[in-house]
């Protein structure tokens, strides 16, 4: 018994241990299995979440790639359908309830635009005895309407809609206006009819281009002064002629722009011609040009009468810009074709404030394009006979179609963002008023007629400058401190520095955006001259100091404790910035003639106060402490034993740094450097503050630049919800974000094989 009962009482005791370790192993398989599900969880969640970021951002965008709908509703007959009351000209008002036809016999005719039920008719004054012979108008946004007549005379009409509410409701009142007075006034005093006839409203009055009968060019220009005490309105003006087109040619059509000072003719030999009427003693042919498309059939200027759309016989419609030559002369430029209509083209409708047109043509197509992106939205047949008129109402929501057969079709519209293509996103596009095209960020301005330009190309550049630099400031800084830090510098000098260059990354980015753009920019453009001494001066005092410091004797080196030795450079690195700064205005006498401001100019480089070595300095700042920070944790956790088993085989330490150090933490440095990037990549505030925000397309570090975050940030908060500028916005931040997600992506790719590569060490 005595012998059987230790190994009782021992198994007994041992029985509860081997319980205990089958219960721990299953509490830590439990754990184990919790925390693999756990962290799966967790990164296919934030895989969601940014899958979640990408479809937000994709919805908000994805209206930009839809191209126009129409949709014809409901088809009548209109009031008058004879060949003489046919319709000249077809109008439609901005709350898309009332349309207007002009008639050949002179008759304004407003109708409910739903069903076409009339609702007044205005007779537009004439001479006795004169008779209709033709019809010109402005651009849609000033509603003007000229009448030529068979005796030289022209009278100028004007649309306006009076709004009122009874009993809360929307009444609305159309009415004729006549700018230059109720009597027709004359344009051509040898009494000749006026077989083309063109207007548009200027910043002085009235400008007035007839063609009679007999092919002569007539150009008036005419302006209206209102009495206070009697409100008379009193008109004058002044009648030009025009040198006659070469070759016997005939107009076709006229147009002339919103400063009367350009004429544009198209003639019956498929040619266009422009005029400069700038001065009235002078006005002269400046140029002929071929359309190479075949006879104009319809010519039209957009909104700003900066740009024509021309239709041909051919089916053919095309861009022409007013042009600047280097001579200070204005040219026509074809810009841009689009895609042809089936049949001739018949009619022109410039949208009021955009820079889109529709296009109608002899077998019953319409066409929507839109000039700067160089979009052709749709093409589709909507009626059943030739178009005559098109209208489309000031917010492009509804259409009038009036064809041969005196049928008006209503049709809804769905046209909501025409301004965005690929090619005026991301390639050069020729904007009105540019003498070549370009990549320009200007998405809005004060006035209507201003046109949009939306490229991502100068906002892409800007991001990619302002990282670029601020790396460049920050990858050599970082990287070489996280070395000595790691490597070379005594534990309890490391405690101090890791911790304070760490603490920097809690500094808000808006303070230093802040001193940056109120401090910085204006210190570095008073001392220029120290920033270039510093880059030179700075390391070669390092070098010397360094080399003394080697030269002296040994017991005083070793006074110094091993690790101190970066405390040494502090006091020569002031003293060196000082006196820099301090011979700063000195340098600028001596070698750039008292300001290398003016310098650069001279010299052709262009120099702003907030540029982008302010914001590679500010920015900068702020990325060190990440690059630092993981660089230094790389090179501080190389196994021990590979760099004193370098230092035994004889490798000096700055050898062992080289060959064993850098290499083994090369994966921790390269995703310090990318972190950082990253970081640079997606700053708002400090660009957004020291930049100047200038969306140039450059790489001078003496210019600013705009970045995708910035604008995002400046515009977002000013701009219409689900307008096009709005959704452009979004898109620049899903390519920001894009950017980012490709760039972190190649990073781990090259990371993960760096690890493998160095991971045998």
């Amino acid at each position: 018994m005595s012998e059987t009962t230790p190994a009782v009482a021992g198994g007994e005791s041992l029985m509860p241990n081997a319980q205990q370790r089958a219960k721990l192993r299953n509490t830590r398989r439990l754990k184990d299995k919790f925390s693999r599900w756990g962290v799966a969880s967790a990164g296919l969640a934030v895989v969601g979440a940014l899958g979640l970021i990408f479809f937000y951002l994709f919805s908000e965008v994805a209206p930009l790639l839809k191209g126009a709908d129409v949709e014809v509703l409901e088809t009548y007959p209109h009031t008058q359908t004879s060949q003489s009351e046919r319709s000249e000209h077809l109008v439609l008002e901005r709350y898309e309830q009332i349309g207007a036809t002009y008639t050949a016999s002179g008759q304004v005719q407003f109708f409910v635009a739903d069903n076409g039920k009339p609702i007044s008719v205005f007779d537009v004054p004439k001479s006795d005895g004169a008779s209709f012979s033709s019809i010109g108008y402005g651009t849609p946004v000033d509603g003007l309407v000229a009448y030529g007549y068979s005796n030289g005379e022209l009278m100028l009409t004007q649309l306006n809609y009076r709004l009122s509410y009874p009993n809360d409701t929307r009444k609305i009142t159309p009415e004729i206006l006549y700018p230059l007075g109720d009597e027709p006034v004359v344009l051509d005093d040898q009494g000749h009819s006026l077989a083309h006839v063109a207007v548009q409203k200027t910043a002085r009055g009235y400008a007035v281009v007839g063609v009679t009968d007999d092919g002569r060019l007539r150009f008036g220009r005419y302006s209206t002064r209102e009495n206070m005490m009697t409100g008379k309105v009193t008109t004058s003006g002044r009648v030009d002629a025009l040198p006659a087109l070469p070759n016997g040619a005939k107009v076709r059509f006229v147009q002339v722009d919103k400063t009367a000072r350009h004429l544009v003719v198209a003639d019956d030999q498929a040619r266009l011609h422009i005029y400069d009427v700038s001065d009235a003693a002078n006005l002269t042919l400046t140029e002929s040009v071929p359309t190479g498309r075949g006879q104009v059939t319809a010519m039209q200027y957009l909104v700003g009468t900066g740009s024509l759309a021309v239709g041909t016989d051919t089916g053919a419609v095309s861009q022409w810009l007013l042009v600047r030559d280097p001579d200070n002369v204005f040219r026509l430029q074809l810009v841009r074709d689009f895609e042809s209509l089936p049949g001739a083209i018949t009619t022109i409708s410039p949208e009021y404030a955009r820079r889109g047109f529709l296009v109608g043509d002899e077998q019953g197509s319409l066409g929507i394009y839109y000039g700067t992106s160089s979009r052709t939205l749709l093409v589709a047949k909507v009626a059943d006979n030739p178009i005559e008129n098109l209208a489309i109402s000031p917010i492009n929501g509804k259409l009038l179609i009036y064809d041969t057969s005196g049928q008006i079709g209503v049709a809804s519209v769905w046209n909501e963002h025409p301004e965005v293509s690929f090619s005026s996103l991301w390639q050069k596009v020729w904007y009105e008023g540019r003498s070549e095209p370009e990549y320009v960020w200007q998405a809005s301005s004060g006035g209507d007629g201003f046109e949009s330009k939306m490229s991502l190309v100068p906002l892409s550049l800007g991001t990619l400058k302002a990282a670029f630099f601020a790396m460049l400031f920050a990858i050599p800084l970082g990287i070489a401190g996280a070395l000595y830090t790691a490597y070379f510098m005594t534990p309890k000098m490391r405690g101090l520095v890791k911790p304070s260059i760490e603490i920097m990354e809690a500094l808000p980015t808006v303070i230093l955006g802040f001193l940056a753009g109120l401090w910085l920019a204006p210190f570095l453009e008073n001392h220029l001259p120290a920033v270039f001494s510093i880059l030179i001066f700075m390391p070669l005092m390092m070098v010397m100091v360094g080399f003394g410091w080697s030269r002296l004797p040994q017991a005083i080196r070793t006074r110094a404790p091993e690790g101190w030795e970066a405390a040494i450079l502090i006091v020569p690195i002031l003293l060196t910035g000082w006196l820099c700064i301090e011979l700063s205005p000195h340098m600028e006498v001596w070698f750039f003639g008292g300001s290398m401001r003016q310098w650069f100019t001279d010299y052709g480089i262009s120099y702003d106060q907030r540029n982008a070595l302010v914001v590679g300095i500010a920015m900068g700042f702020a990325v060190i402490p990440t690059i630092f920070s993981i660089a230094e944790d790389a090179v501080f956790n190389v196994p021990r034993h590979l760099t004193q088993g370098s230092l035994a085989l004889g490798a000096t330490r700055w050898q062992t740094v080289v060959g064993v150090v850098l290499p083994t933490a090369s994966p921790g440095i390269f995703s310090a450097v990318m972190m950082g990037f990253g970081r640079a990549v997606g700053e708002t505030m400090i660009v957004l503050m020291a930049t100047g925000n200038s969306p140039v397309v450059n790489f001078n570090i003496f210019e600013g630049m705009r970045t995708l975050s910035a604008n995002i940030a400046v515009e977002l908060p000013e701009t219409a919800v689900a307008s096009t500028h709005f959704r452009v916005l979004f898109l620049a931040a899903l390519v920001l974000l894009a950017l980012t997600f490709i760039v972190n992506t190649c990073a781990e790719i090259i990371r993960q094989r760096l690890r493998k590569r160095y991971s045998n060490l």
